[in-house]
């Protein structure tokens, strides 16, 4: 498998010798709403400089946008890691593939009720993400925090049946990843993907009890079909992704919530 300066270093060699791109329709993206989007309007400026007419499509769940891409009802996708697409082609059998790798968006636990994650009371409801992958993601948040402890062979598709050790005796909340920072309320705390968290108001730096290390598996990624993946205009794509600009966007936007992979 390719790593991310490999990615890198082929995409520049590609533009090198690619010759005009000619586009009879936009190429369309499907990006989650918040920061998803809010990159790709300036990814769709950057791409605009160089003849690629881009046109960008909300969703607002994670499902739905590997469906349409699939499907072939999109070009290209922007708001997933590869960990969650490798799990959906395991599962639906998508013939999809990865192309480049974009931002990371460090998970953290949020709480209304306690300030440290260690004041958390036994028997307390924690919210993940009901998805297998963001699941095992938050899992492994709160075993880094020293919640609980999950089996060895766990790995990154961990689940609450994959706990051996749980001292606080701790009530695990499966819910819809969009759905978590609305149920905050009602949870002791939860674990909440940075794209939402963000839309909610929440900072992963500022407000956040516990927070995964940047340093992890789930940089995020562009995908497409298996069979376009060598198309020359999304090597374009991806360049203007990895642009100056859209660096500066996110680290002035985000403030570190969102950390860029180049």
């Amino acid at each position: 498998m390719l790593n991310r300066r490999s990615f890198a270093a082929l995409a520049v060699a590609a533009l090198v010798s690619l010759p005009a791109v000619a586009q009879d329709k936009p190429i369309k993206v499907g990006v989650t709403a918040g920061p998803h989007a809010e990159i790709f309007e300036v990814v769709k400026k950057v791409a605009e400089k160089d003849g690629l007419k881009i046109q960008i499509v909300e969703f607002s769940d994670y499902v739905q946008p590997n469906a349409a891409l699939n499907a072939g009802d999109l070009d290209v996708n922007s708001y997933q890691h590869l960990p969650y697409l490798e799990a959906q082609i395991k599962d639906r059998g998508y013939k999809l593939s990865n192309i480049g790798y974009t931002v990371n968006f460090p998970m953290g636990a949020y709480s209304k009720k306690v300030k440290a994650i260690g004041d958390l009371a036994d028997g307390a409801r924690i919210g993940i993400p009901n998805d297998p992958t963001n699941g095992g993601r938050a899992l492994l948040v709160l075993e880094s925090a020293g919640l609980i402890k999950l089996r060895p062979d766990a790995g990154l598709k961990a689940t609450p049946l994959d706990i051996a050790e749980n001292p606080k005796k701790l009530k695990i909340v499966e819910l819809d990843a969009a759905q978590l920072p609305r149920a905050l309320d009602e949870l002791d705390a939860a674990v909440i993907n940075t794209n939402y968290a963000i839309p909610a108001g929440l900072n992963p730096k500022r407000d956040s009890i516990a927070i995964e290390t940047p340093k992890s598996p789930y940089v995020n990624i562009i995908a497409v079909r298996t069979q376009d993946k060598d198309k020359p205009e999304y090597a374009k794509l991806v360049q203007a992704y990895r642009s100056p600009e859209v660096k500066a966007f996110v680290e002035e936007k985000f403030k570190g919530a969102v950390v860029t992979s180049w």
